[in-house]
């Protein structure tokens, strides 16, 4: 397997894309979204972290990296495809790793899909305090129902002003609506490539 997934022409604007902790680069929800970008006129990249590189290659279930490892990884990433400041994200842990990477200089904005504020049913185990003091813009998008953050909880999260939120209705943490609730999961996954195109033809626009 090569070490990125690339959706979209080279001459577009570009969007690298991290996968979450369970699984890489070439997940479902990962290439809907990919797919979903290109079809608006982004470039995506995907490549996979370090312990997913190596499950690829035998088949072996590993625990992530640590964040150090996680975010050098990323950032050899950047410097691969960067040669201009960019737009970076990802789902769950890999949003948390970007956003992590949101006051580099080469980064010119954060989109985070399921950002996992806390492990389910920890509320105590807050993993987004840098998100108060982030600069620049940072696009959330975050299921209602999701776990690891609910759209009820964001009344107590401490988030920047240049933060952007957008609930994905009935979403869990992929963005999954309960079939009783009438919205879709293709529906929320189109919802949130809508909002994430529209935001990063917004950043590239403002550079």
């Amino acid at each position: 397997m090569s070490n990125y997934l690339i959706d979209g022409e080279k001459d577009q604007p570009i969007f690298i894309f991290a996968h979450g902790a369970g699984a890489g680069m070439d997940h479902d929800f990962m290439s809907a979204v990919a797919k979903g970008l290109a079809g608006k006129g982004v470039q995506v990249v995907r490549f996979n972290f370090p312990y997913m590189v190596k499950r690829a290659e035998d088949g072996k279930k590993r625990p992530p990296d640590r964040a150090p490892k996680l975010l050098e990884a990323y950032q050899s990433v950047i410097k691969e495809f960067a040669d201009m400041p960019v737009v970076i994200g990802g789902k769950s842990m890999g949003g948390r790793m970007a956003s992590l990477l949101a006051e580099e200089s080469d980064v010119a904005a954060v989109a985070c899909l399921g950002f996992p504020f806390h492990p389910p049913g920890k509320p105590e185990k807050y993993k987004g305090e840098h998100l108060a003091s982030v600069t620049k813009p940072l696009l959330l998008l975050q299921g209602e129902r999701d776990t690891f953050g609910k759209q009820e909880e964001f009344a107590e999260f401490q988030l920047s002003d240049s933060i952007n939120v957008t609930f994905l209705p009935d979403g869990d943490h992929s963005f999954k609506p309960r079939k009783r609730s009438g919205y879709t999961e293709e529906g929320n996954i189109q919802l949130a490539v809508e909002r994430l195109a529209t935001f990063i033809f917004e950043v590239y626009g403002e550079k």
